[in-house]
Order: C-alpha cells, then sequence, then structure tokens
C-alpha cells in the first residue's frame, strides 16, 4: 500500500502511544495535554514569581521542586513527540520541536555546574527561552479552530480561548524580555557585581573602596541609568507594565529607558493592536448573535459542493480538519484528479 493509502488510515490502528501524542478523539491524548498545559501555566507562574528577590529567598526550594516537576513532564512530551513522529527528524528541526526542546535544554544545563552557572549571564539568558513553553498552548488553540470547523466546539468559545491564550503569551513573554533586558542591569546581583569591580577599580588606582556608587548602564546607548528609572525590579511589575500597554492606557508610572527595553516595549504595543482587533471581532460576531440571531454553526453555513471536483476538495478539507490528514497529505491528494485518487484508493490501474 502506498504512503497516500497509509495517510488515510485512521488512529485506531495504531499503538496507544501514537495516539496518545496524535490522536485529538482520543481521552488520554485529551487528558495528557490537559496534563502539560497544567504545568505550562504552573513553570510560567514560578518563573514569575521566582524573580520577585523575597519570595525566591523563602520559597526557593518549593519553586525548584514545582520546576523539575514541570520539566519532566515536558521532558516525558518531547521524547513521545519524537518516538511518535512519522519523521523523527523533521520533527526535531521543525519550530515546535526545537520549542520543545529549548524548554527544557535550560534546566538541564543547570544540573551541569549549578554553584557556578547559575550567576553567569548565560544562563539568564537561557532561562528566557524557558519561556518558549507557553508557545505550545498555541498547539491546543489550533485544535479548538478545528473543532469550531468541524461543528463540535462553540466557535465564539475557540475564538476566546485563543485570545486569552494570545493575551497571556504576549504578557508573559514580553514581561520576562523586559525583565531580563533591562532590570537585568540593575537588579541585585548586577548592582552587588558591578560595585564589586567598581570598587577593585578603585582601588587600583589609590582610592577608598566604596567612595563611588556603582552606575548601571545600557550597553547599547552608554547612557547611565539613574535610580528613579529602575522600576523593572521583577516580572510581575514587568506585567503590570505590559498589560497597561497592550490597552494602550499608558499611566507612564513605568517605563522602559533603554534601547532594548524601548524595543521590546514597541513590538509590544503592536502586539497589543492586533489583540485588540481580535477581540474586537469576537465580540462584534457575539453581539451578532445575541442580537440579530445569526448563527455560528459551520454545519449550517457549510457550502454544499456544485461539482464532483469541490466534493473531493471538500472531503479532504475534512479529512484534515478531524486530523486524519497531515497537511503533507492533504497538498499531495489534492493535487490528485479524481481518476487518479479512486485508482490509488481501490488499487485499481489507472484508466
Amino acid at each position: 500500500m502506498d504512503d497516500i493509502t497509509d495517510d488515510l488510515t485512521g488512529y485506531e490502528n495504531r499503538s496507544w502511544i501514537h495516539r496518545i501524542f496524535h490522536d485529538p478523539s482520543y481521552y488520554y491524548f485529551i487528558l495528557w495535554h490537559q496534563v502539560v498545559n497544567f504545568f505550562i501555566y504552573l513553570s510560567c507562574l514560578m518563573i514569575a514569581l521566582e524573580s520577585v528577590e523575597e519570595w525566591d529567598a523563602l520559597y526557593h526550594n518549593e519553586f525548584m521542586l514545582i520546576e523539575w516537576i514541570s520539566v519532566i513532564f515536558f521532558t516525558f512530551d518531547y521524547l513521545g513527540n519524537v518516538y511518535t513522529a512519522r519523521d523523527r527528524l523533521k520533527y526535531i528541526t521543525s519550530f515546535w520541536g526545537m520549542v520543545d526542546l529549548l524548554s527544557i535544554l535550560p534546566s538541564y544545563l543547570m544540573i551541569l555546574n549549578f554553584t557556578g552557572v547559575k550567576a553567569t549571564k548565560i544562563l539568564r539568558i537561557l532561562r528566557v527561552i524557558r519561556v518558549l513553553r507557553v508557545l505550545k498552548l498555541a498547539r491546543s488553540a489550533m485544535r479548538d479552530v478545528n473543532d469550531s470547523k468541524a461543528g463540535t466546539t462553540n466557535p465564539i468559545v475557540a475564538n476566546l480561548r485563543i485570545y486569552f491564550i494570545a493575551l497571556f503569551s504576549i504578557m508573559m513573554i514580553s514581561s520576562t524580555l523586559m525583565y531580563y533586558v533591562e532590570g537585568g542591569l540593575y537588579n541585585t546581583e548586577a548592582m552587588t557585581e558591578g560595585q564589586a569591580h567598581l570598587d577593585a577599580s578603585l582601588v587600583k588606582d589609590g582610592k577608598e573602596a566604596g567612595s563611588e556608587k556603582f552606575m548601571p548602564v545600557d550597553p547599547i546607548s552608554g547612557n547611565s541609568i539613574p535610580e528613579d528609572k529602575r522600576v523593572f525590579t521583577s516580572i510581575p511589575t514587568a506585567m503590570w507594565w505590559c498589560i497597561v500597554t497592550l490597552t494602550t492606557t499608558g499611566y507612564g508610572d513605568l517605563y522602559p529607558v533603554t534601547v532594548g527595553g524601548r524595543v521590546i516595549a514597541g513590538v509590544t504595543m503592536l502586539l497589543g493592536l492586533v489583540l485588540f482587533g481580535i477581540l474586537m471581532n469576537i465580540i462584534g460576531r457575539t453581539l451578532m448573535v445575541v442580537l440579530f440571531g445569526e448563527t455560528l454553526d459551520d454545519k449550517e453555513k457549510a457550502h454544499v459542493p456544485a461539482t464532483p471536483e469541490e466534493a473531493r476538495m471538500a472531503a479532504i478539507q475534512s479529512l484534515a480538519a478531524h486530523g486524519v490528514l497531515n497537511h503533507d497529505a492533504a497538498t499531495r491528494l489534492s493535487s490528485l484528479s479524481s481518476l487518479e485518487l479512486t485508482a490509488r484508493l481501490t488499487g485499481q490501474p489507472l484508466k
């Protein structure tokens, strides 16, 4: 049987471990992804809370325990996807494969030299990569889109879930980047290290250590950062700035002063406009249903194929929407004529 016919084989004939990672209709697929999504939210929350120095000092061991439990689940998820992938190399080098790998790699790198590496700038940069775990939620959102197209999920609910996932993702990534890119210049560790280097330089010049106070400097512009402008002291603080920026409120109580911080702020502002457009579309569709009684049932709106060719394309799209066909298989089937498709499925020679 050729590869195209294999693409049409149902998930029911495959192993349970394959169905857990690839069959959206399988109960344990839903259960496993709910657990993984829970740990995505939990690990992001831990990343935010441990950036508050007082909380990290009190609950450091608890944060690390939750972190490693999450990493274990993400590791099993990554290995399971690699093991069940039809083309393992393609998955490993794909976008989602790289996200899955980069979401666990920094934690394992910490094991190599926990006491020495943790204080380095390299590890701080790698810890930002851990936030990419939140992008895995987008896969759940895409399944909601397919379900709504198939008529098994309310489109409004699916769109709202996509919106809040996008909002959470942008808030988490933007706030974390702002904290590390700008706040990382004047956090306690950076200030202590900078003061130590300054004292060593003063002593070398014959001056008294501590006679001058270290002033953090923007590495791009070279401008110093005064004490009253050092506002991004934790990720939760940066989240307040992010939500104010995304909603275009602009209180002005928190704002970046470095070049890197302003670049992040500019991108966040543009993403805020995108989110606003998505929200207005959802609200508009909801009002059409509530006020004018319009239906969002895709089955009722479905276009009735007028020709056999349209019927064939509709059938292929339906199989792809339900996860029976992957994108590549659907593309190959769409390129075949009705006669070629019939010949391949029946095993008869093309007449």
